[in-house]
């Protein structure tokens, strides 16, 4: 048996980027931000960021390019998904995602809502169902160019 499973709660580094694949499907990819506070052995708090990169498809995509802002606090359901790649100079590379399956925002809704003025409360989106999730089998994930 193993586990795959990451929860994330941290703050969005910039808007959404929204995509498609070729045959259609959604694709939102965004940077978040997670803050880790300890002391040192001096005994002085420190503060430690890191960056993750998180990716969604189909209808998750479609609410997260539609209510998430820079700066939006969100809660991350999903597993770390690597990829290989090679750079510019054809040296292979290999990079991990957060491939996110669920997603709820923290932040007050009238922050980062770029579809409604604010003030304005927007529905409640829907979450997404296992049937929507493209990742029931392996091959979808081979279908994403990039």
């Amino acid at each position: 048996m193993s586990v795959n499973k990451v929860i994330l709660v941290g703050n969005l580094g910039k808007d959404p980027e929204m995509k498609h694949t070729a045959s259609g499907v959604p694709v939102c990819r965004f940077s978040l931000a997670t803050n880790e506070t300890f002391k040192n052995k001096a005994g002085e708090t420190e503060q430690h960021t890191e960056w993750h990169s998180v990716v969604c498809f189909a209808r998750l995509a479609e609410i997260c390019g539609q209510y998430l802002a820079k700066g939006r606090q969100v809660y991350i359901e999903g597993s770390v998904r690597s990829r290989k790649w090679d750079d510019r100079d054809g040296n292979e590379r290999k990079s991990y995602d957060i491939v996110a399956r669920y997603m709820q925002m923290l932040s007050p809704s009238g922050n980062g809502n770029r579809d409604k003025p604010r003030g304005t409360k927007p529905a409640q989106p829907p979450q997404p169902s296992e049937e929507e999730n493209p990742f029931g089998q392996d091959e979808a994930s081979e279908n994403v160019p990039f």
